[in-house]
């Protein structure tokens, strides 16, 4: 018994070809071996389905089967991959609409859609103070953006991008390998489906040009090396009216001379002379901001650390600053004037230190004494 085409794919026989094109992807969605895994019954309607269109979606079959009944071998060759026939004339479109554009448009048709430009980099080196306090500085950062003659189409002012003969404005290009349909972006235009054929004078054809932009960079107080500053808008020209890419400022704190940081805190070292040890006295100790008065107790030895509370940095995006610490070290003179030689001696005498003894001398006699002291 002869098989009625029209009633497989549910229609009447004066559908016409976009009523039988919808009925096909309804009925080959509802019964897609992918949909039906393991099922017998849907597997044998879903190649009757594609038998079905395959006559009826040709003209000259489907002229072939109203008059006589049969399309010239129109329902044969349908076992020839998995059983499921060569249908691939008719995969695109049940594909499309099983995955939607998960991988795009599946008909070939390019989609040119507007692309943000690249993020950049910038490696900015500011002083302690600058980053202490906080600052604003000017930049030059060297970019891509859209060509000021062209507009950023590539083409001479007036004459816009042609059709690509190769792909017809699709952008891709398509190999048919059995079963499946490949498609490969287009060579000639890179996928945009239109071609430059009288180039911009100013960019020639790029559409963009190399220039440096000026940039107001404001720093906050408080930033060490590694900070990285966002700066939206001022990264590379986007494609086809896409948005700017963003500017990265990354920060490097050079070394500074005096002070020393460590995470909000400034370590410095401050010498003081022999007398102003031994007996006493005020000093003025370099801050980052200024100066400070620290006042030397008598007999303070090398290496006393004096704290100078709220002199350091500011808390990056919070509140209160370190501290300052100051270390002092008692720094002895190399040259002496003879009567400061006779001075030194003479208190050295009167403090019973012979300065004639070495070190392991000195040690002798010290566990000599105890020895006595202990009998």
């Amino acid at each position: 018994m002869a098989k009625d085409f029209y009633q497989t794919l549910e229609v009447d026989k004066n559908a016409s070809d976009a009523d039988i094109k919808k009925a096909y992807r309804k009925l080959a969605l509802k019964y897609h071996p992918d949909r039906n895994p393991d099922d017998k019954v849907a597997e044998d309607k879903f190649k009757e389905i594609n038998e079905a269109y395959s006559c009826l979606s040709d003209p000259q079959k489907r002229a072939n089967y109203d008059q006589f009944g049969t399309a010239e071998g129109a329902g044969a060759g349908f076992g020839g991959f998995g059983g499921y026939g060569d249908f691939s004339g008719n995969f695109g479109d049940i594909f499309e609409d099983v995955f939607g554009n998960i991988f795009g448009d599946f008909s070939g048709r390019r989609r040119t859609r507007p692309a943000k430009g690249q993020d950049l980099r910038y490696d900015l080196e500011i002083n302690l103070k600058d980053a202490v306090f906080g600052t604003e500085k000017k930049i030059n950062i060297p970019r891509w953006e859209n060509c000021s003659a062209c507009e950023g189409t590539g083409s001479k002012p007036g004459k816009g991008p042609t059709v690509c003969q190769t792909c017809r404005g699709t952008g891709q290009t398509k190999l048919q390998q059995g079963f499946f349909t490949i498609a490969r972006t287009c060579g000639t235009c890179g996928g945009e489906g239109k071609v430059i054929t009288d180039p911009c004078t100013k960019c020639k054809g790029h559409a963009k040009v190399r220039k440096e932009r000026a940039v107001s960079l404001k720093i906050p107080a408080g930033v060490d090396t590694g900070i990285r500053l966002k700066v939206t808008g001022e990264g590379e020209a986007g494609s086809h009216g896409g948005p700017h890419g963003d500017l990265y400022v990354v920060l490097h704190v050079e070394p500074h001379p005096f002070f020393k940081r460590k995470d909000n805190d400034l370590l410095c070292e401050v010498p003081i002379s022999f007398v102003q040890a031994a007996l006493g006295s005020e000093i003025e100790v370099p801050t980052i901001d200024g100066t400070e008065i620290i006042k030397i107790p008598a007999g303070t030895p090398s290496g006393r650390v004096f704290h100078l509370k709220g002199k350091g940095v500011p808390k990056l995006g919070g509140y209160g600053k370190g501290d300052q610490f100051v270390s002092v070290f008692v720094d002895v003179p190399k040259k002496l004037t003879p009567r400061q030689k006779e001075l030194l001696k003479e208190f050295a005498e009167i403090s019973g230190d012979d300065v004639s003894k070495g070190f392991m001398d000195k040690i002798k006699d010290m566990f000599q004494n105890n020895y006595k002291e202990a009998k």
